[in-house]
């Protein structure tokens, strides 16, 4: 019997020995052959796990013999599987893939005109990857106007109750002073910026760039506030095709489809869409919450590649749209003498987008673009109608001399807008106005900690007008962990009628523009910002950054009623605009659950012809909080908590603050998945409080829009990838 034992006892101990083999890894960035610190490696099933070291370096060990599957994950990177033979001791190479959420590491041409990753990048830019963009577009697949409203700092104001049209204001300042970019060309400018986040579906993109404050120097005027890029998906040589359909409570529905390819010499991307709703009162006073609409749109864009270093592009976007909102009979074609109030917009919008770009030997980059929009609008009331054509271009040629320690950005370009009011009226709104700029930026690396960013506009307007806009940012590296950056600028924005006031009374009884009597507006701003980022153990990734903002702009041009009349007309306030306030943003990750909150104080002032008041419809608080959980991949499930505080009116009227909460949740299948959402559950609204609007039905006269307008919405649907 003891021989029996300790022959077992042999056996036993010499299996164990034998069963306890060590996983030996080297862990790099795919993309950049970079050391990855921190990365988790787990052997499949059980609790057994390491971290890689400041070399890259990760050592598993008691791993039993025979086939075994380790997992390699980290935040940022797309998680990795080896199944590997035991035992074996070889040291292996592993290389991660960046995720669509590590920002970190993608290259930025289109904001920037920069070749550096964002890191390197001393220009503060936020974004929206792809993760998130695909969360958003299973919850409001018509527009994105959820997916900018969800940016600290970043609002959109809806600018009229009937039409549901809405302006996106960024750090509290006017929409017309936000630039919309798409891949980098200017974007519904003009007559087009009312509807403009209401017609644009999110479905291509691939990213979002948001940069706050005065970027007028490689973008001229406009550009104030800061600027949104929507960079849309390029083909690879992976085929990708997805449909999306979505319905909801209020009698919408949403139809989307995109493909992409790339065929050796040639690519293409196809979107196309189509978007329906009924008109929906949600507080039951005959008059429209959600007007009605319909609304088509295509963009196909052809991709040739004669050589590896040169690509030419060209794209067509085309959106056709009726819109009625309104008293609901008469939206249901049963109008009599009572029921007679409506607003239509009707939209034709078509425009085109070529560029051409090629990289040299040296790997200096020359990119030639052009765009050309054309936009009809007509707007109608029962004793009004309003119709315009908007032909706005944009021709840019770019150089980029990408050297290690300097990087040097040169370019000129032109811009032109004209608008003619086609119906007849005695005083029309025509207007036309032209810049050609000549910029160059530099990228200096003075160190590996201090990087300079410097640049220099000059613009030439059809007034005779020349701008000198300097602009500077620096980024300190303080840490691998701890970073800041400062920036500031001039910027310009030349007279134009379209602004949220002029939008809001459907450009009825507003004066043409005399710009012999009104001057541009001139701004200078600064931010600055600190960033801290950590691993705080094993599965926790952890980030806060706390910026500040100050933009002043100087005799901003503001519509006044004309004395004795039932007019408005623009003119130049002798005085300013002071937006200023701070950001704070905090994102931490454990294992499957992801965190984000946001806090926006936000304080606009207008100190015009000796009285200072307070912005109309600016907040000085926002909170935003959002949570995510990710099970495999498989199952995602958001939560959503928006506090927006009090307000004033542009009468002055202070009104209340409130609180919006959504659900959204989404399960995943190989090629097909299904989702449903619950968006404003608590169904926060204004006319839950007062009455939205006064005087009679056939004229009503409607209170300026300060919270959601819709209510609460449940939808839900599938999108199909193949």
């Amino acid at each position: 019997m003891q021989k029996i034992l300790s022959l077992l006892f042999i056996i036993t101990f010499s299996t164990n020995v034998f069963a306890q083999n060590t996983f030996k890894a080297i862990i790099k960035n795919e993309k950049t052959n970079e050391l990855l610190i921190g990365v988790s490696v787990l052997l499949k099933g059980t609790q057994n796990g390491t971290t890689s070291d400041d070399k890259g370096f990760a050592e598993l060990k008691n791993i039993p013999n025979g086939k075994q599957t380790i997992i390699i994950k980290s935040v940022g990177f797309e998680e990795n599987e080896k199944t590997i033979l035991f035992p074996q001791s070889d040291t292996i190479a592993i290389f991660l893939e960046p995720s669509s959420e590590e920002l970190e590491e993608v290259k930025i041409v289109s904001s920037t005109r920069s070749s550096r990753n964002i890191k390197d990048i001393p220009t503060r830019i936020e974004g929206i990857p792809l993760a998130d963009l695909e969360e958003k577009s299973v919850m409001q697949p018509g527009n994105i106007k959820m997916l900018v409203s969800e940016i600290a700092g970043v609002q959109t104001q809806q600018t009229s109750q009937v039409s549901g049209s809405a302006s996106i204001r960024i750090q509290g300042l006017d929409g017309k002073y936000t630039q919309l970019l798409q891949d980098g060309f200017p974007l519904y400018s003009g007559f087009a910026s009312g509807l403009s986040v209401l017609q644009i579906p999110p479905l291509n993109f691939k990213r979002v760039e948001v940069i706050k404050g005065s970027t007028s120097t490689l973008y001229g005027g406009g550009a104030i506030a800061g600027l949104i890029d929507l960079i849309t998906k390029e083909p690879t040589d992976q085929r990708e095709i997805s449909f999306l359909a979505n319905t909801n409570q209020t009698k919408a529905l949403d139809l989307s489809g995109f493909y992409s390819e790339r065929y050796k010499k040639t690519g293409l991307t196809i979107y196309a869409s189509g978007n329906f709703q009924k008109s929906y009162d949600n507080n039951n006073d005959g008059f429209s919450d959600i007007p009605k609409y319909s609304r088509y749109s295509i963009s196909p864009k052809f991709f040739y590649y004669p050589s590896d270093n040169t690509t030419f592009s060209f794209g067509i976007n085309a959106g056709f749209e009726k819109r009625k909102g309104g008293d609901l009979q008469v939206i249901k074609n049963k109008a009599d003498a009572i029921h007679s109030f409506f607003e239509t917009n009707n939209t034709n919008r078509y425009s085109t987008q070529a560029k051409f770009e090629k990289t040299f030997a040296n790997k200096n980059i020359l990119t030639i673009k052009n765009s050309i929009g054309y936009f009809n609008r007509t707007i109608e009331r029962p004793t009004y109608n309003f119709e315009g054509q908007n032909v706005a271009t944009f021709s840019e040629a770019n150089y980029l001399i990408p050297k290690e320690k300097s990087e040097w950005n040169l370019g000129a370009n032109f811009i032109s807008d004209n608008f003619k009011q086609v119906n007849t009226v005695a005083s029309r709104l025509d207007y036309f106005s032209s810049a050609f700029g000549i910029f160059a930026q530099n990228n200096l690396r003075v160190s590996k900690k201090f990087i300079v960013e410097s640049g220099l506009r000059f613009d030439l307007t059809n007034s005779n007008t020349l701008f000198v806009l300097p602009r500077l940012s620096l980024l300190y590296k303080m840490t691998d962990k701890l970073t800041s950056r400062i920036g500031g600028g001039l910027g310009y924005k030349t007279p134009t009628i379209f602004s949220e006031d002029a939008e809001e009374k459907a450009f009825q009884n507003i004066n043409p523009l005399d710009l012999l009597k009104v001057s541009p507006e001139k701004s200078y701003g600064l931010n600055a910002d600190i960033t801290y980022k950590t691993i705080i153990v094993e599965d926790i990734n952890f980030s806060i950054n706390q910026l500040f903002f100050y933009t002043r702009i100087n005799n901003p041009l503001v519509l006044n009623a004309v004395t004795g009349t039932n007019n408005f007309s623009f003119e130049n306030a002798n005085g300013n605009i002071e937006a200023k306030g701070f950001e704070t943003t905090i994102k931490f990750r454990l294992e499957d659950i992801s965190y984000f909150i946001g806090y926006t104080y936000t304080d606009v002032n207008r100190n015009c012809n000796n009285v200072s008041s307070v912005n109309p419809l600016t907040a000085k608080h926002h909170l935003n909080i959002d949570i995510m959980y990710e099970l495999n991949e498989k199952l995602r499930i958001g939560y959503e908590l928006f506090y927006v505080g009090q307000q004033y009116l542009s009468d002055n009227e202070k009104v209340r603050d409130y609180w919006v909460a959504g659900v959204s949740t989404e399960y995943k299948f190989k090629h097909f998945s299904l989702f449903l959402n619950l968006e404003n559950f608590l169904d926060t609204r204004q006319s839950k409080w007062e009455s939205m609007y006064s005087g009679t039905i056939q004229n009503p006269q409607f209170r300026e829009v300060y919270t959601p307008a819709d209510g609460f919405i449940f939808n839900g649907g599938f999108k199909i990838r193949l």
